[in-house]
């Protein structure tokens, strides 16, 4: 599969380790991690998989803050794939303050490359497979920040991150 050249720093994922935390980055952990940890969580519910397989969450820019709430639009693109979010169900993680959650992951999946890069410079991430969401996909690019752009690109967004987590759930579940 392309993009199985993931690294953190260097390393592939091994599919033999078993995958049991799945840490999901974005920016803020308000939109697109967010998205991605639900729809995760949910394909693994439809394939009763969810016991096999903890999925969380957290921001690493400097804005990130915990306790932030999704954002209104993430909240709206999930509704039309059928998932109420509360606004106060998830709250955003900041992993500048929270490095154990990077220490705990057997993978970490970020949005874009500078956040695989970034993630690179945390201690606790030495050792851990970091892709980008396109790259375990077995893609190129990146997930772009849709934050104050209005629903179509949110749906976008949405779309582009179902697509990744289906086309890569096989290969998830391999590891676990």
């Amino acid at each position: 599969m392309a993009g199985a050249s993931g690294n953190g720093p260097g390393r592939s994922v091994d599919p033999t380790r078993t995958v049991r935390t799945v840490l999901i980055v974005c920016h803020a952990n308000t939109a697109r991690s967010i998205i991605a940890q639900v729809l995760l969580e949910r394909m693994l519910a439809e394939r009763d998989a969810s016991h096999r397989v903890q999925v969380r969450s957290g921001g690493i820019a400097s804005y990130a803050r915990d306790g932030m709430l999704p954002s209104l639009d993430a909240r709206l693109v999930l509704r039309e794939d059928g998932i109420e979010l509360a606004e106060d169900e998830l709250v955003s993680t900041d992993l500048k303050r929270h490095r154990h959650l990077l220490a705990e992951a057997d993978l970490i999946l970020t949005m874009t490359v500078a956040q695989k890069e970034a993630i690179g410079t945390f201690v606790e991430a030495r050792g851990r497979p970091v892709f980008t969401l396109r790259e375990f996909a077995g893609e190129t690019g990146d997930i772009a920040d849709p934050a104050t752009q209005g629903e179509e690109v949110f749906r976008a967004c949405r779309d582009d991150i179902k697509h990744c987590l289906a086309t890569s759930l096989e290969r998830l579940l391999l590891g676990s």
